[in-house]
């Protein structure tokens, strides 16, 4: 948006957003787009940002011509469920979403259940909906609590904040052992779930009871099965994605969520051990379809700073070729190396890198092939070339099949040359000839039915090497 208004000459609202950016989009063959930090913050949130020597330190390596305009605070700390007034309010949103929906899209927002900004109404209003510390504690825990002055007195308050880590010294600490307050999120839910067709919900895992009782000794009832339920009487299409981590993405999924963020596969794909990854993806397919897979967002560092152009792209054909959402992230395609806090409202001026935009744009045209959107997906066995060798350990191998389409995606995700056999799950293959055509290259492979069926497709691939055959037959 920033980045608008500079070419504008003037504050963009959402309803300056052309309409050629959303069909360059939906060409692209997207579902959703979520839009981060759209809801209003406050001021003391922003002087905070810009008050907080560590946040400046990154802000500065962000941007090195940091000016403090550049600073507006967190979009996770929220002063009100309504669209920020700078974006043009509930009004302008409401506006985006009518064009996004001719264009086929859904619209997700966030949800932060964890905590609101220190200056939400609520705090004057309802100061049980947070919760309370005392003097020894902010004495012992100074960057756990703060104090506040309210119209009835000073008021000692915990900041956000999960187990391992400080508080977050812009939020403030919702108490979910509180009945009112479940039911006050409840509530902004249902508004919200007016607004959009799905929301992130930024650490969801903070607010379960076992988490939230281990964080503050606190005890809770279960809020998000009752709060989905609420949601889902309303709109019973909403969809929920959870920010997730430390293994609680089964459990997320239990409690109703439609999306869960897949962490794991990406650690496994940064540390680049071929078989833990492919551990990975031997879970249950019912499971990982509700995986939300990732190479970067706005928490992570970019993936082109994480990984090399060949790992990149080999670990990006691994993680968007298997079952689950595919979820990207703006800057992502162009190889940005710059990660932006969702404090600044601008990011840095970087030179595009070609060759992994030409891999982006291949990939996501051969992600609209209806099978592989829709179609049965199988993780393939990937079997030694001859005794002694195990470089079929590095190989991470799919099968893709449906609307009349059969696909075969291969990866040798290691830095060494390695060969494999992998068995092919297609019926009908024996009797008959069939091309490999690759469709990131259009190299073709021609083979006989007979000798896939019986011995399995023979491979020979360097370092990071990656195909997605279509299998046709040539008979």
């Amino acid at each position: 948006m920033t980045a608008l208004s500079e070419k504008l000459g003037r504050k963009a609202s959402l309803d300056d957003i052309p309409d050629s950016e959303l069909d360059k989009l939906a060409a692209k063959g997207f579902d959703w787009i979520w839009l981060l930090s759209v809801w209003q913050t406050g001021q003391k949130g922003q002087d905070i940002s810009r008050a907080n020597l560590e946040w400046l330190n990154e802000f500065h390596n962000t941007l090195p011509d940091l000016k403090e305009e550049d600073i507006a605070g967190s979009g996770f700390a929220i002063t009100a469920y309504r669209v920020h007034e700078d974006l043009g309010g509930d009004e302008a949103l409401a506006r985006l979403r009518k064009r996004l929906k001719e264009r086929g899209f859904k619209l997700m927002l966030d949800f932060v259940p964890n905590h609101t900004a220190i200056d939400h109404e609520w705090v004057e209003k309802f100061p049980a909906y947070y919760i309370e510390g005392n003097e020894s504690l902010l004495a012992n825990e100074p960057a756990n609590y703060i104090k506040l002055q309210g119209s009835n007195g000073h008021m000692i308050l915990a900041h956000g904040r999960d187990p391992y880590f400080p508080g977050w010294p812009d939020t403030l600490q919702l108490n979910y052992g509180n009945p009112d307050l479940q039911k006050a999120m409840a509530d902004v839910l249902i508004k919200i779930a007016g607004q959009c067709d799905g929301v992130r919900c930024d650490m969801a895992m903070l607010v379960l009871p076992e988490v939230f009782q281990k964080t503050w000794g606190i005890s809770c009832a279960p809020f998000w099965s009752a709060a989905i339920q609420l949601v889902h009487r309303a709109n019973p299409g909403f969809h929920f994605m959870a920010e997730v981590y430390w293994d609680l993405e089964w459990r997320m999924q239990q409690e109703g969520f439609n999306y869960t963020y897949d962490k794991r596969l990406y650690d496994r794909l940064e540390e680049g051990d071929a078989n833990a990854v492919r551990g990975h993806l031997c879970a249950d397919k019912e499971y990982q379809a509700k995986m939300a897979r990732f190479l970067e967002n706005h928490d992570e560092p970019r993936a082109a700073a994480t990984f090399a152009d060949d790992k990149h792209m080999a670990a990006a054909v691994i993680t968007f070729l298997s079952m689950g959402l595919r979820f990207f992230h703006q800057g992502q395609f162009e190889g940005r190396k710059k990660r932006i806090s969702p404090h600044l409202v601008r990011g840095p001026v970087e030179p595009v890198n070609e060759k992994l935009k030409g891999f982006y744009e291949k990939l996501l045209t051969i992600l609209q092939r209806p099978a592989l959107r829709n179609g049965w997906w199988q993780l393939l066995e990937a079997r030694p070339a001859w005794e002694g060798n195990r470089s079929n350990e590095s190989f991470i191998c799919y099968a893709w099949e449906g609307e009349g389409e059969k696909f075969i995606v291969v990866v040798n995700y290691s830095p060494d040359h390695g060969q494999s056999y992998i068995s092919l799950p297609f019926g009908g293959l024996g009797g008959r000839q069939w091309r490999l055509r690759d469709l990131f290259s259009d190299v073709t492979y021609d083979r006989a039915g007979d000798e896939l069926h019986s011995t399995g497709l023979y491979l020979d691939e360097e370092e990071w090497k990656f195909y997605v055959f279509a299998l046709e037959l040539t008979d």
